[in-house]
């Protein structure tokens, strides 16, 4: 068939049959997606997810021939990701930029998507369903749904209705009465398994449910917490793919390798890493078959990842976006930036980590900052820039605090809180473009800075006194005030 000939057709099982193998430059499912059954529940089945984890579970399962670790995917605030792959039984493809891309992949590993906000009584369904051992999380930051003090926000007005008895639409509502009807049920034992960037996010959510359950009546509660605490597992883990957003000219790409319009196809750089606690209630897939690391103390490596990673991308994408830059690659083409993100790991973060047995931190800097110039990923600032209030704590803070504690002042870590306070404070680039503050926090945070002025020493105090992000400590410290008013004036003069 040519691709004249499958154009206009869209991805799905029947169309995906017809074209054939690995020869037109493209790897079909590596499980054949109608034998498999599903074993695993994913919250938030974003691009993310569909990049990672799901490939990681594919490989798995061919490379052990088991057939029962299919994914039903939660799409929590949207029905778009149920509404392109559900008409694809599920399928999509992974396109792969940069260099030592792989071919293009069509994975099969998702069988069912259910739209969480207009069925929120499904998912609990599914979670409480015997053959789902694992039920696995992206949901970012935001979505764990925390107070300042980083317990289960009562206040949110959602929280309260899971609470108060209504189909519960917050992830951790869900997952508590999705484990209710496991108990009601003798379903047995599941793991649960956050992926997101969150220090401990094992630990944190594992805190959160239990938040839950003591929160609910005790006629309602009765023996559930014992249970979860006998038949429940919460292992840490820590992921690592940059996925961007995917563009008109990504499904076109795909469109031509393929020949069938895809409309969940999702992009990503080659890397790909997966570090989990071997901590499981019952069995899972052999993710160590496909490049996975099982590993008793996943705290080092998820260190290492959030505060020079994941921290130095916060300054590339707060300081490129200011500066006009659209794209992460751009901004690290920028001497200044990219000397200001090398400093920021080698300065401030690196005195402040112990490193896990066999990384190489120089190796691993440098790998760093070439996977974020890579220029095929196109990955937007301001898409990395969103979230602020809730990445700054978990990515920069940590870091601010160690080297404190130590008598430094983190001059470079200091520099990216200063840019999101700008980015912030003055919502426009050098151009005079406007930057959108996509933030749960984005009205306390309009409302804090309306009333600054224009002086940076405002500016700074303004935000500063958030607790919820910046806690109580860091606005009495005269050293790290100094150092944000001083980088704040400089960044307001562009």
């Amino acid at each position: 068939m040519s691709n004249e000939v499958a154009v206009g057709r869209r991805l799905g099982l029947d169309t995906l049959d017809r074209l054939g193998g690995q020869r037109r430059g493209w790897i079909g499912p590596a499980v054949d997606p109608r034998a498999l059954r599903v074993g695993i529940v994913h919250l938030g089945i974003g691009a993310f997810h569909r990049a990672h984890q799901a490939v990681f579970t594919e490989l798995a399962a061919a490379a052990t021939g088991q057939d029962d670790w299919g994914i039903t995917g939660v799409t929590q605030r949207s029905a778009s990701v149920r509404d392109q792959l559900m008409p694809q039984d599920g399928l999509y493809s992974v396109l792969e930029r940069g260099v030592g891309a792989a071919p293009l992949r069509v994975v099969g590993t998702v069988r069912d998507v259910v739209f969480g906000g207009g069925d929120p009584a499904a998912v609990v369904d599914r979670i409480a369903d015997p053959a789902v051992r694992l039920v696995t999380l992206t949901v970012t930051e935001k979505g764990y749904r925390r107070d300042g003090t980083g317990r289960l926000d009562r206040s949110d007005p959602e929280v309260a209705a899971d609470l108060g008895g209504q189909p519960p639409r917050t992830v951790v509502g869900q997952l508590v009465r999705g484990l209710q009807h496991r108990l009601a049920h003798d379903a047995g034992p599941v793991t649960v398994l956050s992926c997101d960037n969150l220090v401990g996010n094992g630990d944190v959510l594992r805190g959160l449910v239990q938040d839950f359950v003591d929160a609910l009546p005790s006629s309602e509660a009765g023996g559930l917490a014992d249970w979860i605490a006998s038949s429940v597992r919460f292992p840490s883990c820590m992921v690592d793919r940059i996925v961007p957003a995917t563009t008109d000219e990504d499904r076109a790409d795909v469109l031509a390798v393929l020949g069938l319009e895809d409309r969940g196809v999702v992009v990503a750089e080659p890397f790909s890493q997966w570090v989990i606690e071997d901590d499981f209630a019952a069995d899972r897939p052999a993710w160590q078959r496909a490049g996975a690391v099982l590993t008793n103390d996943v705290a080092a490596w998820e260190a290492v990842k959030l505060r020079m990673l994941n921290a130095s991308h916060s300054l590339l994408a707060y300081l490129g976006a200011l500066s006009g830059y659209d794209t992460i690659a751009a901004a690290l083409s920028d001497d200044r930036l990219a000397a200001a993100a090398e400093a920021l790991m080698v300065e401030d973060v690196t005195p402040t980590l112990q490193v896990p047995d066999g990384l190489d931190l120089d190796d691993y800097r440098c790998q760093v900052l070439n996977r974020f110039a890579n220029p095929a990923l196109r990955h937007r600032t301001v898409q990395v820039a969103m979230d602020g209030s809730q990445k700054l704590p978990v990515r920069l803070l940590g870091t601010v605090r160690d080297r404190l504690s130590a008598g430094a002042v983190p001059r470079y870590a200091a520099l990216a809180v200063a840019a999101w306070m700008v980015y912030v404070a003055q919502g426009r680039d050098v151009r005079g473009r406007d930057l959108p503050l996509d933030d749960p926090m984005a009205d306390r945070l309009r409302t804090a800075t309306a009333g600054a002025g224009g002086g940076p020493g405002r500016v700074v105090d303004s935000l500063l006194r958030i607790p919820e992000i910046f806690g109580a400590d860091l606005a009495e410290h005269d050293g790290f005030r100094a150092a944000l008013v001083e980088h704040v004036g400089r960044l307001m003069k562009g």
